[in-house]
């Protein structure tokens, strides 16, 4: 099974991708852990794209969110015509250090890369294509 929703890339549009993401995923029986780690990673990515990718103008981001088998998942993509942008080129943040003492940004594209089995971005046909695997709990 697979879904798509196109939406202008607004903060404001959050819980309206949230509810698409959710309803995908309960028809796909998904358990709540991996609900939530999906949610939390899909608003990170969303958000990131609302505020960054046209700025100061709006645009649409596509989501896309498949099944995958063996072993038994999805994939949920976000493909954006903003500016040129790979959210996995940044080093990782330290995270022994104290929160007075990292660089400010990174934690959330950080948490995302944790928490998901796979992550991936290109760069095509003048589009970001953002791309997280989370498989689900058996």
């Amino acid at each position: 099974m697979t879904k798509k929703l196109t939406i202008t890339a607004e903060v404001e549009k959050l819980d309206e991708v949230l509810g698409f993401l959710d309803s995908f995923l309960e028809e796909s029986n998904c358990d709540i852990k991996t609900q939530m780690q999906l949610d939390v990673a899909l608003e990170e990515m969303f958000v990131n794209v609302a505020h960054y990718a046209y700025a100061p103008e709006k645009g649409d981001v596509c989501i896309e969110v498949e099944n995958t088998t063996d072993p038994e998942g999805v994939i949920v993509t976000l493909t954006d015509s903003g500016i040129p942008y790979d959210p996995l080129a940044k080093e990782d943040p330290d995270v022994t250090l104290s929160a007075a003492d990292r660089q400010i940004g990174g934690l959330g594209i950080f948490m995302v890369k944790k928490s998901m089995d796979e992550v991936f971005y290109e760069r095509k046909d003048g589009k970001n294509i953002f791309r997280m695997r989370k498989n689900f709990i058996s």
